[in-house]
């Protein structure tokens, strides 16, 4: 893989019970790591007892029946054998930053697990497709590897051709002019630079997958929804404590949960400073 790493990049997809990252569980994951000091990559693929049922818009897409997963492990079960394999990895996948990573975060919060991506680059291999040219995973394989997907929402089958397409995008677009929004031809922002495409296809705006944080030009964190809307996180959870209370305990994602307990404790932190 045409691209310098300073630590192992681990690609990866899911296959799910439903869209809801919150709700829905992980029934097939498979992730492939490239070692950052060469070699060959490693690659580990599971299918997990989700413990809730398929719905049948998941089934049409991935065709894994609830009796496919039926004497399968739960993901307790594999977590620990996940975590070891990602290690601190940076992760890239296919639309990742939007679901695959949110759940799988959601599925470790689950079993006691805080998988930190506090320092993980993260390389949405979309949104560089659809900054570029905007498609479909097998769209995006047939344009960058002249290739068929055959096996598509395959986790396995997927995250290969995600690994291919990546490719591809290194070998059409770094060191290349391309035209911008205006039909104006200038050098290709795409770099063989982990932490220059984790800026490139990351929305900075938000703090959480969700977006329910929202990040301001001066760094204050706001909120992006309810009777907050636009206020800052720390200083209005700090003096509302049911409000706080009732984030904590509802249906939030665990990196909201994660991000409003940090908040909090810095603006508290911040107040007793300016108290003495």
């Amino acid at each position: 893989m045409k691209i310098k790493l300073d630590r192992d990049l681990c690609f990866f997809d899911i296959e799910s019970t439903g869209l809801n990252v919150l709700k829905d569980r992980i029934l097939q994951l498979a992730l492939i790591r490239v070692p950052h000091r060469g070699g060959e990559p490693e690659e580990l693929c599971l299918l997990i007892n989700p413990g809730v049922p398929v719905s049948e818009e998941a089934f049409a897409v991935h065709g894994i029946s609830a009796a496919d997963l039926a004497n399968k492990p739960v993901f307790a079960q594999v977590a620990d054998s996940i975590l070891r394999f990602i290690g601190d990895s940076d992760l890239a996948g296919y639309n990742s930053n939007r679901f695959d990573i949110p759940m799988l975060v959601e599925e470790f919060a689950r079993v006691g697990i805080d998988f930190q991506l506090s320092g993980r680059r993260m390389i949405d291999v979309q949104r560089i497709f659809y900054k570029m040219e905007p498609r479909t995973l097998k769209a995006a394989y047939r344009f960058y590897c002249q290739k068929e997907l055959t096996n598509a929402h395959d986790a396995l089958g997927d995250v290969r051709a995600t690994m291919a397409v990546f490719q591809g995008q290194l070998e059409r677009y770094v060191g290349k002019e391309v035209e911008d929004e205006d039909g104006v031809p200038g050098p290709s922002p795409i770099e063989p630079d982990i932490r220059k495409l984790h800026e490139f296809t990351n929305d900075f705006r938000f703090l959480d997958a969700t977006q329910k944080l929202r990040v301001e030009k001066d760094g204050t964190v706001v909120f992006h929804f309810g009777k907050y809307e636009g206020k800052p996180v720390g200083e209005m959870l700090h003096g509302d404590n049911n409000y706080y209370t009732w984030i904590l305990t509802k249906d939030f994602s665990s990196q909201v949960k994660q991000a409003v307990k940090t908040l909090v404790k810095e603006y508290a932190k911040k107040a007793n400073r300016e108290l003495e």
